[in-house]
């Protein structure tokens, strides 16, 4: 015996919505997915764009008035007697030329490296500055003082033979990896055998 089936109106009338809602997510996953791609490709490129310009820079540093103190350091919890050095800085350097499309800003950095009894490499940041691009990005200061303070974590400033000051950067691009570089030119000083008289 031959069964007619009589397809249903409605439910052929959802099965054709469901068929195009599923023909439309398809398409709109498919553009998508090739923007994303067409993107990723060109964020690459444009990264290979300038992944090997390293320029270089130089900087003029002088270290003016050079003291040392031995003064508490609240922020630690135990031995908080420590050193403290006492410096102003003469800093000079042009920035200007390690700009280029990628390069969103500079953060710039001014550390004091040394060594101690206590640790074979001490590294201190005493001052820095973000450089967005766009603004001057000269450097001309005398007779600065210290962004942050000078502390060592025990007492190796006093008679420390040996204390660097070096000026860094990170380039922060849009695209791509943050890079780290150093400038050409450091400048080297001696912290005293004796602590600073304090005024009475």
């Amino acid at each position: 015996m031959k069964t007619n089936y009589i397809r249903h109106p409605a439910r052929f009338e959802f099965t054709l919505r469901v068929a195009i809602m599923n023909t439309i997510l398809a398409r709109c996953s498919a553009l998508l997915t090739a923007t994303l791609t067409l993107l990723g490709a060109i964020m690459f490129l444009c990264f290979l764009s300038t992944a090997f310009d390293k320029p270089s820079s130089s900087a003029k540093l002088n270290a003016g008035r050079i003291a040392v103190d031995s003064a508490n350091d609240y922020s630690q919890t135990v031995d908080f007697n420590n050193d403290l050095g006492l410096i102003t800085i003469d800093l000079e350097s042009t920035l200007d030329h390690l700009f280029n499309w990628n390069v969103k800003q500079l953060f710039v950095y001014l550390t004091a490296e040394y060594e101690t009894s206590q640790n074979k490499f001490n590294q201190v940041v005493l001052w820095d500055r973000i450089i967005l691009r766009g603004t001057k990005a000269s450097l001309v200061y005398r007779n600065m003082n210290s962004k942050y303070y000078f502390w060592d974590d025990g007492h190796g400033l006093r008679g420390n033979p040996n204390v660097t000051l070096r000026l860094s950067w990170n380039s922060i691009p849009n695209v791509g990896a943050l890079s780290f570089m150093q400038s050409e030119g450091s400048y080297t000083f001696s912290f005293p055998d004796t602590y600073t008289e304090r005024r009475k």
